[in-house]
């Protein structure tokens, strides 16, 4: 046993040691920097600060290096490293209403109050590989001057609040509590309040698949995008030693608001009803996911019918967060020897019983024959 551990410790050392090698690739070839990655990866850099929970754009750069691109690695790497950092407190939540837009669209109306800002988006390209970009062309300038919205401006839900057509979304009062998923552990039935943080650390990929069903019958939602923002919010927190807010500084967070039918109940007329998504950094196909997602998971608030997986808090939710997901998946690769030659000696007792079983029954056929 003890030849077979040091030989397991030899081959686990030797293992990372080729992982550092390939990571590192054809060692003329310049490495890539933490800087290059945040600044031009930023989408994935994104992705891993939103998995990871933490809003360090170095620190994910970091993580998609070491993991040589597999954002879910990078995504594990920022969890473990998080809980290892000191907790001061809460910030205060954030306004987004008085966001620095950098990117502000919504479906739902043509000459938005405040304007439409397209900003930086896919959206209107043709999905051509650009193969300028592969001998380091230069960044063409905008025939038009960019510029970032300061000023307020309504939101497209407050406009439909005005005349009484979408559920009021009221602030809570500033002493409710609100969970944290970081430190407790997810139980069900969930708050909104808890569901979102888990949609918010959730998969891309499997929002967005559950996001999809959503639009196609399973979960009986009509979206429209009544608003999506992309900027920098400032955060501020609440010292308790000088008895007033002090700012930390300024954030990017991508926003999405997503308006839905809905026909009424015995306590409630019939109005459009809300899903939300927030996310750090530039992540939008996330935060419309989310928002789908999250209002098909308030079904049963809504007095709805619940026949849909997407409408079942406790699949959804225990089965979106990716790092739970990986570990579940991967441990399938350690060795399982004794269950597997328990599984196998089950299975030749089985196999043997089963063709006695078929002998005697064909012995049985061949008796009945001849006679």
């Amino acid at each position: 046993m003890y030849v077979a551990v040091k030989g397991g410790e030899k081959a686990i050392r030797n293992a990372h040691k080729l992982m550092a090698r390939d990571r590192r690739g054809d060692t003329k070839v310049p490495s890539v920097s933490l800087k290059q990655l945040s600044e031009q990866l930023y989408l994935s850099v994104s992705r891993v600060m939103a998995e990871g929970s933490l809003y360090d754009a170095e620190l994910a750069a970091l993580g998609i290096k070491q993991s040589r691109g597999d954002l879910i690695e990078a995504a594990f790497l920022m969890r473990a490293y998080r809980t290892t950092l000191p907790r001061f407190g809460y910030s205060q939540p954030i306004d987004t209403a008085r966001m620095l837009i950098r990117r502000r669209i919504s479906a739902t109306y043509k000459d938005l109050p405040g304007g439409q800002l397209l900003g930086p988006t896919f959206d209107y390209t043709q999905r051509l590989l650009d193969f300028k970009l592969a001998a380091d062309a230069e960044v063409p300038s905008p025939e038009t001057q960019t510029f970032e919205k300061t000023e307020v401006v309504p939101r497209v839900t407050d406009l439909l609040n005005d005349e009484g057509l979408i559920e009021v979304d009221e602030a809570p009062a500033p002493d409710t509590p609100v969970g944290d998923l970081t430190r407790e552990p997810l139980t069900f039935p969930a708050a909104r309040d808890l569901r979102l943080q888990n949609l918010a650390r959730g998969d891309e990929g499997f929002l967005l698949a559950l996001g999809y069903s959503t639009q196609r019958g399973f979960g009986r939602t009509h979206p429209f995008a009544g608003e999506i923002r992309l900027g920098e919010v400032e955060l501020d927190f609440f010292m308790e030693e000088l008895g007033f807010e002090v700012p930390l500084g300024t954030m990017t967070v991508s926003e999405c608001q997503m308006i839905n039918q809905f026909k009424g109940s015995a306590t409630a007329p019939p109005q459009f009803t809300r899903g939300y998504g927030l996310v750090p950094g530039q992540g939008e196909r996330k935060v419309m996911a989310m928002a789908l997602v999250d209002r098909s998971l308030r079904a049963h608030e809504l007095g709805e019918e619940i026949d849909s997986p997407t409408q079942d808090q406790e699949f959804v939710l225990s089965h979106s967060d990716n790092v739970q997901a990986t570990g579940f998946v991967e441990h399938l690769k350690l060795p399982h020897y004794v269950d597997f030659q328990s599984e196998l000696e089950l299975i030749r007792k089985v196999r043997k019983e089963w063709q006695e079983k078929q002998d005697a029954a064909g012995q049985e056929l061949l008796g009945e024959a001849a006679q």
